[in-house]
């Protein structure tokens, strides 16, 4: 009971007992008596019949208008980032690690030196080539002078041919023990330029699995340092099989962008295109594999990274929008409240096209300008009466 209403009880109480005195030496008395209760008995009743004609309250919610814009088709997906080249750096011969000329972690160049193996061997080796080169080659040049002193012979028959089929027979042989000798002494040259590793390609260093000291073994089954290159750098995905024929027929109009949604929404959106489509679905997942590729200038994405993958399909225009929250399923589907000009609640069955976050495209069972809510739909039903507040203060 509110403080006028205690007020008024309390001036009838006090109006009813002057009465009651005032009836005990009168008729008068008790005539007023009879005219007071019959006041606030009707009052009363007043109060009560306008307290029912008023109703339950109206129900706060919170409204947004249907949207009618271009909206992006788009494909989502969850994508693993791959380096776009990797190289297990290994030794192409035996030898001990005297320097390791890199930092775990670091960048480096195309023809950067990394590693370092004792050269001596290889350099003494290079020196024996070199002079069995020249001792054949001497050899070679020998047997040819000997070889044409011996034609001049066999012109003017001095000697038999069989004589002269000998010399020039040792000749040839003594050509090709010269050539062998060039070849192992170009295969010492490469030996001893194989003591000095370089990156093949610019990329990120790993692990180093052998430090310096170490006894290394040509082409040992473990490499000596893992190389990736991220600049440029490959995603890839998966999408359903029923994507297929959109991602084909809008791939052979025009490169498709390719967008990587980051986990910090101040980062940057990484974009890219994509630039490959397997050749068959996947039978146990039903998916196609797609692979997107990105410039990676600022080496935002890594490998073995999994990042949420965005394909931008095509623009469709006019599509009817609302908020995602504004969207309720029941037994009988999906369907939404509008809020009319009366303030009342009124309940329309919608068809979902598809949902992005925050924002649902309907298909059908709404037009532009027409309001739905939002927060508050719990405590609604068929022409409630509803009071639009400001987001935040509507119950959810």
């Amino acid at each position: 009971m509110t403080s006028s209403g205690r007020r008024l009880l309390m001036g009838a109480v006090l109006l009813v007992i002057l009465a009651g005195v005032f009836a005990i030496s009168s008729d008068v008395g008790r005539d007023l008596a009879a005219r007071v209760a019959s006041y606030f008995s009707i009052d009363i009743r007043a109060k009560e019949g306008r307290k029912a004609a008023k109703g339950p309250p109206a129900v706060p919610v919170t409204v947004a208008n249907v949207a009618q814009e271009t909206v992006v088709v788009r494909l989502a997906a969850i994508g693993n980032v791959e380096a776009y080249s990797t190289v297990a750096l290994k030794a192409r011969v035996d030898g001990q690690i005297v320097e390791v000329n890199f930092k775990e972690g670091a960048p480096v160049k195309k023809n950067e030196v990394l590693f370092r193996i004792d050269p001596r061997p290889y350099d003494a080796a290079l020196r024996q080539a070199q002079a069995n080169s020249l001792r054949d080659a001497a050899a070679r040049d020998q047997a040819r002078s000997q070889e044409r002193r011996y034609q001049d012979l066999l012109d003017k028959n001095f000697v038999s041919k069989e004589a002269y089929a000998q010399i020039r027979t040792n000749a040839e042989t003594a050509a090709a023990v010269a050539k062998a000798s060039d070849a192992a002494l170009e295969q010492a040259r490469l030996n001893l330029e194989y003591c000095t590793i370089r990156s093949p390609l610019d990329g990120f260093v790993g692990r180093v699995l052998l430090q310096a000291g170490n006894l290394v073994k040509a082409n040992d089954v473990n490499p000596l340092v893992v190389i990736n290159q991220v600049r440029p750098i490959y995603v890839n995905f998966a999408v359903p099989e029923q994507s297929l024929s959109e991602v084909r027929k809008r791939m052979a109009e025009a490169p498709l962008e390719v967008e990587v949604l980051p986990a910090d929404p101040g980062q940057t959106h990484p974009k890219g295109r994509l630039i490959f489509v397997d050749n068959a679905v996947d039978p146990s997942t039903g998916t196609i594999r797609l692979r997107a590729q990105f410039d990676n200038a600022d080496a935002a994405l890594w490998p073995g990274q999994f990042v949420n993958v965005s394909v931008r399909l095509y623009d469709e225009p006019d599509a009817i929008v609302v908020p995602s929250t504004s969207v309720q399923t029941g037994p009988e589907g999906q369907y939404v409240y509008l809020v009319g000009e009366d303030m009342t609640a009124e309940l329309r069955r919608v068809t979902v096209k598809r949902v992005e976050g925050e924002r649902t495209i309907v298909a059908t069972g709404l037009s532009p300008g027409e309001r739905v809510v939002t927060r508050g739909q719990l405590r609604l039903g068929p022409k409630v009466r509803v009071q639009i507040v400001r987001p935040g203060e509507a119950p959810s």
